[in-house]
């Protein structure tokens, strides 16, 4: 991968919730609490001690997590609430605040349940491979929260 130039990230995940139910737990703060963020990419849990959200374009968010005795703060912005298809945010974490990314999750219906994609885009090259892990133990763990199991099909790419 090219050092140079951002790094993308794809996540594809199907999963036997509604659309609905795992789009609001994106957006609903006592349930985004119990998942997101709580698991790092080497599988280390931490304690999510405070969520912010304003759920609306140009709204914003913030998550403040305790890791190994220290506070990390992820924070962004609102581009696009399309529920419950499509949410766009920024993201940018405490350690590196200067740098922002962009979040974008697609949720489609299917027969059983819902198919969901996440594309982390601008993703610093250097943090791609943990970034990557660090979604795909996101995923499962909003599997968890909204009571679904995931799918055995799903996929992850990245891409310079």
């Amino acid at each position: 991968m090219n050092a140079r130039f951002p790094a993308h990230i794809s996540i594809t995940r199907r999963l036997d919730a509604s659309p609905e139910q795992v789009f609001d737990a994106w957006l609903d703060p006592d349930r985004t609490k119990s998942w997101l963020a709580a698991i790092d990419a080497t599988g280390a849990t931490g304690e999510v001690v405070r969520v912010n959200i304003d759920a609306r374009v140009g709204g914003s968010f913030s998550l403040v997590e305790r890791r190994d005795g220290e506070a990390i703060e992820h924070r962004g912005e609102y581009l696009e609430v399309d529920r419950p298809r499509l949410l766009v945010f920024t993201l940018s974490e405490g350690k590196d605040p200067a740098h922002e990314s962009r979040v974008i999750i697609e949720i489609a219906p299917r027969r059983s349940g819902c198919e969901l994609s996440l594309a982390h885009v601008e993703v610093r090259p250097d943090r791609s491979t943990q970034t990557a892990r660090g979604w795909v133990r996101t995923l499962d763990a909003l599997a968890a929260a909204v009571g679904a199991k995931p799918a055995a099909s799903g996929s992850t790419r990245r891409s310079a």
